[in-house]
């Protein structure tokens, strides 16, 4: 048995003990070889072989984001960052720096090994270095997630010693490198436990320990049933209305007239509509995620409908910020984001295909056509003077995402408009795509971005279009956007 290692790069002091150390890993290679492993022969090495190229690791990534949840979602995403970059560590850096030769299968029963022996160094493992970081990458995100990937990963990890192709030490060392990517990704893109909004202002709701006196209006069109069975479970004296889409703002009216808290499952839309009415009746408001993209529950936190019930039985609650605008006799709210220029277009096209092929397709199709189309920037009087603009953003609270689309938001209680402008020119692409490139609080010829508690626009022509919190509307004329501090009570747990 031989554990070869060019150790002419070791200082003379730490040979003794470098050989000291492969010895006894060529022992307990030995070892394992020689175990019997009950009921492994059938499973570790075809195990082993669909790890290859990730193919294992990719799979359980589909599989997991399929259940469809979005911390689900970000586990899998994260799973398969860590591992692409602990890939790219070992075969950039790992396989090139320890010149290893594998392990010789004599002692190894040859039904045990593998069809195709690997012809590359033994340090480290990459299939070990790729499981645990797959692994702890959906466990950072996700525990139980974790739990369920952990034994797989670890089996993963276990066959590359049992079927003769690594050393116990080149597994470990694949291991310890493929956490640390994992933890490395989080160190670069934060979980979202890491960047949980601040449990505040600390709000005065209801406490209903049964659900007695809330009234949950769910939108039919959102898919809500499951959701909404959940908190019904929880809280058995909840009073639950599914509705249509278009019932949906006479359904919320009439539920706040006889409730102590309101409660709403849909999307942004649906979610606007409750909270104008909540605020209207000074209710307490509690959120279900169960649209597309759920923005104001997402960021504050609110993906687990056993969390908004433990919320509502205790009376645990934080005041929000509303956006508000009027122009002339209309006016509305926002909890998101209020838009002029090209994205009100976006979202009618995306509204238009969205039954047909989806709404992620939808978006993609619609954000195409609308950049492609020829038309004219928009004209509006912005600071005293008049200016051509392709999009005019605002968002309730300041996203701290880069790039121009809405990203997350970590406090929607600080009193601040995100507003971020792309200028007119020849060609709104290029100059949206720049935007969308650069930071959130950059300044340029093409794009620029500043946060203000109130913004006046004045010269709107009629029917400009107008997109808040994903609806559609026209305006004319002067439009006041400004913010409403604290405005609105939401359930959310405080621990």
């Amino acid at each position: 048995m031989s554990a070869d290692v060019d150790l002419t790069a070791v200082p003379k002091s730490g040979r003794h003990a470098l050989r000291a150390l492969l010895a006894a890993d060529t022992r307990l290679f030995e070892a394992a070889a020689a175990w019997h492993w009950p009921g492994a022969e059938r499973v570790l090495p075809r195990l082993s072989r669909s790890a290859n190229h990730g193919v294992l690791w990719f799979a359980a990534a589909a599989a997991i984001a399929a259940s469809r949840t979005p911390r689900a979602r970000r586990a899998a995403t994260r799973g398969i960052a860590s591992l692409s970059l602990a890939s790219l560590t070992i075969n950039t850096l790992g396989k090139r720096s320890v010149r290893r030769a594998r392990p010789v299968l004599d002692a190894v029963p040859a039904v045990r090994q593998l069809k195709r022996q690997p012809i590359t160094t033994s340090f480290p493992s990459g299939h070990a270095a790729s499981a645990a970081a797959f692994a702890a990458g959906v466990a950072l995100e996700s525990p139980r997630w974790g739990a369920v990937v952990a034994p797989v990963a670890f089996s993963v990890a276990a066959s590359r010693v049992y079927t003769g192709v690594h050393f116990p030490s080149d597994v470990l060392a694949g291991a310890a490198l493929g956490a640390g990517a994992a933890f490395a990704v989080r160190g670069l893109v934060p979980t979202r436990a890491q960047i949980t909004p601040p449990p505040r202002p600390r709000a005065e709701a209801a406490a209903l320990p049964e659900g007695e006196g809330l009234v949950v209006v769910a939108n039919r069109a959102s898919g809500s049933s499951d959701r909404v069975g959940v908190l019904q479970a929880a809280l058995p004296g909840a009073e639950i209305v599914e509705c249509e889409p278009q019932d949906v703002p006479a359904e919320l009216e009439k539920a706040a007239a006889r409730a102590r808290a309101l409660g709403v499952c849909g999307g942004d839309g649906t979610v606007n509509a409750a909270a104008s009415v909540a605020m209207r009746h000074g209710l307490p408001l509690a959120v279900l995620p169960g649209g597309t993209l759920n923005h104001f529950a997402y960021d504050l936190r609110l993906e687990d409908e056993r969390k908004v019930a433990d919320a509502v039985r205790a009376g645990e609650a934080v005041r929000v910020d509303v956006g508000r605008f009027a122009a002339g006799r209309q006016e509305g709210i926002f909890v998101n984001t209020f838009s002029l220029g090209v994205y009100p277009e976006l979202v009618r096209e995306r509204e238009r295909w969205s039954k047909r092929i989806g709404g992620w397709p939808a978006g993609v199709l619609g954000a195409t056509k609308v950049l492609r189309a020829d038309r004219h920037p928009l004209e509006v009087e912005l600071g005293g003077r008049q200016r051509p603009l392709w999009l005019l953003f605002v968002g309730n609270g300041v996203y701290h995402r880069m790039g121009l689309a809405p990203g997350r938001r970590t406090d929607l209680a600080d009193g601040l408009l995100d507003v971020r402008v792309v200028h007119g020119s020849r060609r709104p692409a290029l100059r949206l795509l720049a935007a969308a490139a650069a930071g959130p609080l950059t300044r340029s010829p093409a794009h620029a971005a500043v946060q203000l508690s109130r913004l006046r626009l004045t010269g709107l022509a009629p029917g400009t279009p107008l997109a808040y919190d994903g609806e559609v509307t026209e305006v004319e004329g002067d439009v006041l956007v400004e913010k409403l501090p604290q405005a609105l009570t939401v359930y959310r747990p405080l621990s």
